[in-house]
């Protein structure tokens, strides 16, 4: 235990390093073991909406709507998303499949949702960056 306190003291630095990335590690860990909402993949999601008559909602914003978004889906921005619950209420019942642009936004949407009363909500894995990386259709408006 002495040489533990003595390696501390030497590398300051690396021990609290050590230290804070092993917090962040056990935060993302207990975080994804107490989330109610599921994680899905694109493939996973493409399963869902052909499967499962998934509804997919874009909270991204509409200039980001407009670069291109997945067929079918709902454009509920984030900051609507509370006032604009009523849009949703046929697909309570319905795996709600939330994107945004990389997922950083969609969590907050997914935890509105879950306490609204959507049974099934999932989230899409890294948004649409990732829907585009594995290739799969986009709508995107037509040229004027």
């Amino acid at each position: 235990m002495d040489r533990l306190f003595e390696f501390i003291g030497n590398h300051l630095y690396l021990a609290l390093a050590f230290a804070a990335s092993t917090a962040l590690l056990l935060h993302n860990l207990l975080e994804s073991l107490l989330r109610k909402y599921k994680v899905a993949t694109p493939l996973e999601a493409v399963m869902l909406i052909n499967q499962e008559d998934a509804v997919v909602v874009d909270v991204r914003q509409p200039h980001e709507w407009a670069k291109g978004h997945i067929v079918g889906a709902r454009l509920i921005p984030l900051g609507e998303l509370d006032k604009r619950l009523a849009d949703l209420d046929d697909a309570k019942h319905k795996p709600v499949i939330v994107t945004c642009q990389s997922g950083t936004r969609s969590p907050a949407a997914c935890k509105k949702l879950l306490q609204a009363g959507f049974a099934k909500v999932y989230l899409l894995k890294n948004g649409m960056t990732a829907w585009e990386d594995a290739s799969l259709p986009i709508v995107k408006p037509k040229p004027s």
